[in-house]
């Protein structure tokens, strides 16, 4: 009986199953199908063996048509309804319908099309209709624009990722009203979403979160501490929002944490003790934050760690002993902050370790022995610290090391290559800012894996024989050594085809070998040999190089005009040589170049015309050559110019109107050249909106001061970016594969009159705004608008025939430090208002016809009797003449206006004069006189103290 109980049991099942397969057959509904079969009719798959994965390849409605077959498709078993849809990385292509048929596929409870390209349009109106979704993903497949409203009915939703549509980010303009009927989600995960505010507060109810993404949202205010305590929270990731700020919770800190991304935040505070209570944490990155204080001892029991990222913070103190327990950390970055103390020895014991970072730090003693314990380990980073001694020998068993970088410490010592080559593995070693030398040995291993060798500042007198056997070298940086003599053709005997990057600057090499200058070296993109003592002909640098630097030399003759075959240059640095001859007009036409430095030689003729429409020169550089001519016309079409500075040549032209079409223009110099002619006079519109520093000094300028033109400079307008350290540079990322992390990036430099003494700019800061004008035949009266140029940190108008006063907006220059106004036709009182420039540290006002007291208070009190000499009327400290009380009081107004024309003090004298005649013509002809003897300043200001009583 139980045998036969057992059979129709079986038999039960078997026919159920048959059943159910049989069911499963022609479970697809015919409205789900032909859905489906419309979307994909929609929508473009890429093919032509681009995209092989795509799951709607396999839809067809041939055959039975069973969508519930069909790749990607999920059915309920029972009512043959489409219940899940996964779509992810499908190679889909093309705009998403706003009407699109997935959205009538009702009874779907997961929906996934994340990794596809939907062309950044919007994601469709009409979530709403699937009541029952739990699961959505439309991550990674570019849609842009404001997310729909309507998926925040979706109630059931347990999962929801919406991140990383980056090209044009999605947007979500009220977050709190979004969520707030999603309580039950587990995970949400809005990164890279533009939300552009702070966190919701009501974030801190979702109890049933496991994973929170909100990196790179654009979050703003205060992070809610709550959210650290969510019961169930396992990943929390809000890295990226710089203007998010946040401390970490002290007490009543347990939650199941195991990824906590923090970095690029604006988090400070300390790190709290109880961070030890997170038992189940794997990864933590703080890196590029505000935390500062000790590390706690308690994070030694954060036993699961297996990613520690401190980097850049403001961390200080001893690393706790307990560090030896992370036994499961494989990579540790406590990098660029102030930890301090000798306690390498514990972080050494983690043999699991295959990144240890802890460089720029100021970490102290030898380098322990103990390092052949880090088995595992690739990439050592103990640069820039105080650490000292020999490199000891263990570090060559460390067999799976790839980088080394041991630069800016205190080393010393002699080292075998043969060493270095037991590092089969190695590809980077950087050994800069040491005091080492390298031992003469014979190399018996020529495998070595080496990329890029950084040895600057070894103090290194030769070059080590070992470069030579290097045949996968890419970067080779010996620059400030002591290298001296010729440059050897062996050292790239093995690398020649490999070698992008050779920086050989700032040594004393004379020349190359056998005088054969050219270099065999095809791939070679980058190439400085600039500061040495190089005695030859101009070497033409190979084909594809796009730096070439050798300024700095005693080169001679001419530029070869092959030089110009070198097509892809960008930036070309001959200065400081004795190269002469005219310069090649093909020169401006090279394609790619963007920096132009040929200052401080002999050249002579005129400057090269050829500047085609697709210049791209950012940067030029001629100053002190025996340039004649006129500036070219076409360097207009270089519209990305920076800076231009002709300076010290013999160019004989009027002022470069048309310079003001270049946009980008920040620094203008044509100081000590021949230029001439009239500025204001220009009836064109002047727009030099981008100019931080103009010097036209030691020329011929004549005519009224360029009003218009000082009017235009907008940026000399605006104070900001005071508190940051930047400077003006070129910065350009090589187009060589493998120098795809290095960036060229060139300061400008310039010497500029500053504080009354002539100054060289090897770095020009940001901020600097100056103007010199000195040295000219300018006239008339400085405008009131100068006074709008309230970013000017040197202002000089030295040396010309200006007359008139000086004007009190001149106080309106709150930045300015130095002002020379010496040497021209001033008259009347120093502005009281100057006392307020409370950052003038050179003031000059000598050899002018000013009266009357001068300021007192702040600035005014450290200048010496130089910056008023040779002024008669004037009087008080720093001048011997004090001033009596009547000299106290307001002399006349030194100018007023006549039917719109401002009216010489001269006139207003003889003005005075004839009034005087009522009085006497004795005494009238007689003060005609002394006003006519500019001489005579004494009298002259006695007169007009007599005149102000004959009025009364």
């Amino acid at each position: 009986m139980a045998a036969l109980s057992l059979y129709l049991l079986l038999s039960w099942v078997f026919l159920l199953s048959l059943f159910r397969t049989r069911f499963a057959e022609v479970l697809c509904h015919e409205d789900e199908s032909s859905d489906l079969m419309e979307f994909k009719r929609r929508i473009n798959t890429t093919d032509g063996g681009q995209c092989i994965n795509s799951k709607v390849h396999s839809w067809s409605l041939n055959g039975s048509g069973d969508c519930c077959s069909w790749d990607g498709v999920e059915c309920d078993e029972v009512t043959g309804r489409v219940i899940a849809l996964d779509l992810s990385s499908s190679c889909l292509l093309g705009n998403m319908s706003p009407n699109t048929t997935l959205l009538r596929l009702v009874h779907l409870e997961s929906l996934n099309l994340a990794f596809n390209s939907f062309n950044f349009s919007p994601i469709p109106y009409g979530f709403s209709n699937l009541s029952k979704l739990q699961y959505l993903n439309l991550s990674s497949s570019d849609f842009s624009g404001e997310i729909p409203h309507d998926i925040s009915h979706l109630s059931e939703l347990i999962s929801l990722d919406l991140s990383n549509n980056w090209g044009e980010p999605l947007h979500l303009p009220n977050m709190g009203n979004f969520i707030h009927n999603l309580t039950g989600l587990k995970k949400l995960d809005l990164s890279y979403v533009n939300l552009s505010s702070p966190l919701p507060p009501i974030l801190a109810n979702f109890s049933s979160l496991t994973f929170l993404g909100l990196s790179y949202c654009g979050l703003n205010g205060e992070f809610p501490v709550s959210i650290f305590q969510l019961p169930n929270l396992e990943v929390l990731h809000v890295a990226g929002n710089s203007n998010l700020s946040g401390f970490f919770p002290k007490p009543h800190w347990g939650s199941p944490l195991k990824y906590l991304y923090l970095y690029s935040t604006n988090f400070t505070g300390e790190i709290p003790t109880s961070i030890g209570n997170l038992s189940l944490l794997n990864e933590l990155d703080t890196s590029n934050c505000y935390f500062s204080g000790s590390l706690p001892s308690s994070m030694g029991n954060l036993s699961h760690l297996t990613m520690l990222n401190l980097y850049r913070n403001n961390l200080q103190g001893q690393i706790p002993v307990s560090f030896a327990n992370l036994t499961q950390l494989s990579r540790l970055w406590l990098s660029s902050n102030n930890l301090s103390g000798d306690t390498l020895e514990g972080v050494v014991n983690l043999t699991k370790l295959t990144i240890l970072d802890i460089s720029d730090n100021r970490l102290s003693g030898g380098l322990p022995s103990s390092f052949e314990n880090l088995k595992q380990l690739e990439i050592l980073n103990l640069s820039v610290n105080d650490l000292h001694g020999d490199i000891p020998s263990t570090l060559w068993n460390l067999k799976n090391l790839k980088n080394l970088l041991l630069g800016s410490l205190n080393l010393n010592g002699i080292i075998d290559a043969n060493d270095l080559f037991k590092l089969k593995n190695l590809t980077a070693l950087q050994l800069s800012h040491n005091n080492i030398s390298f031992a003469k040995t014979f190399i018996n291993d020529t495998s070595s894996k080496l990329v890029n060798l950084l040895l600057k500042s070894c103090n290194l007198t030769e070059f080590p024989q070992f470069i030579g056997y290097l045949s996968e070298l890419v970067v080779l940086e010996l620059a400030h050594n002591k290298i001296r003599g010729t440059i050897p053709r062996w050292m790239w005997n093995n690398s020649r085809e490999s070698l992008y990057l050779v920086d050989l600057s700032d040594n004393l090499l004379t020349n190359f070998e056998n005088n054969q200058t050219n270099l065999p070296l095809p791939n070679l993109r980058y190439l400085d040999i600039s500061s040495n003592l190089l005695e030859t002909i101009l070497p033409v640098p190979p084909h594809l190089v796009e730096v070439y630097n050798i300024s700095n030399n005693f080169l001679f003759g001419e530029i070869p005009t092959s030089i110009c075959e070198v097509s892809s240059l960008s930036m070309l640095d001959l200065s400081n040589n004795a190269l002469n001859g005219k310069i090649p007009p093909c020169l401006g036409s090279i394609g790619h170049l963007t920096l132009l430095n040929l200052a401080r030689n002999k050249f002579h003729g005129m400057i090269p015309h050829v500047y085609p429409n697709r210049c791209t020169l950012k940067m030029i550089d001629l100053k002190e050559n025996q340039l004649s001519g006129i500036v070219p016309r076409s360097l207009g079409n270089c519209r990305m110019l920076e800076y231009l500075n002709l300076g010290d040549n013999q160019i004989n032209d009027t002022f470069s109107f048309w310079l003001s079409k270049l946009a980008y223009l920040k620094v203008i110099v044509l100081q000590s050249n021949n230029f001439h002619g009239p500025i204001e006079g220009h009836l064109g519109q002047l727009n030099f909106t981008s100019l931080h520093i103009l010097d036209l000094s030691n020329n011929s300028f004549n005519g009224k001061l360029p009003s218009k033109l000082l009017q235009s400079c907008h940026a000399m307008k605006v104070i900001n970016g005071q508190d940051e350290l930047a400077y003006m540079s070129i910065f350009q990322l090589t187009t060589s594969p493998l120098l795809s992390d290095i960036g060229l990036e060139r300061t400008y430099a310039m010497t500029l009159m500053n504080k009354g003494t002539e100054r060289k700019y090897e770095k020009i800061s940001t901020i600097l705004m100056a103007i010199d004008l000195s040295h000219n035949k300018f006239e008339g009266f400085i405008p009131e608008l100068i006074g709008d140029l309230k970013s000017l940190h040197m202002l000089n108008l030295s040396h010309n025939f200006l007359t008139g006063s000086i004007p009190p907006s001149l106080a309106n220059l709150t930045m300015l430090e130095s002002l020379d106004l010496s040497l021209n036709n001033f008259v009347g009182e120093i502005p009281q208002q100057l006392a307020n420039l409370t950052f003038l540290e050179v003031f000059n006002v000598s050899h002018n016809q000013l009266w009357g007291p001068i300021p007192r208070g702040t600035q005014f009190d450290t200048f010496g009797s130089s910056s008023f000499v040779m002024n008669e009327g004037l009087c008080g400290s720093p001048l011997p003449n004090k001033c009596t009380n009547g000299d106290n009081a307001s002399p006349p107004p030194s100018s007023f206006k006549v039917d719109g024309e401002e009216e010489s003090p001269f006139d207003l004298d003889w003005k005075i004069m004839l009034a005087g005649a009522g009085v006497g013509f004795l005494v009238g002809v007689v003060l005609g006189n002394l006003i006519i003897d500019e001489k005579s300043r004494w009298f002259l200001h006695f007169s007009r103290r007599m005149a102000k009583g004959w009025n009364r």
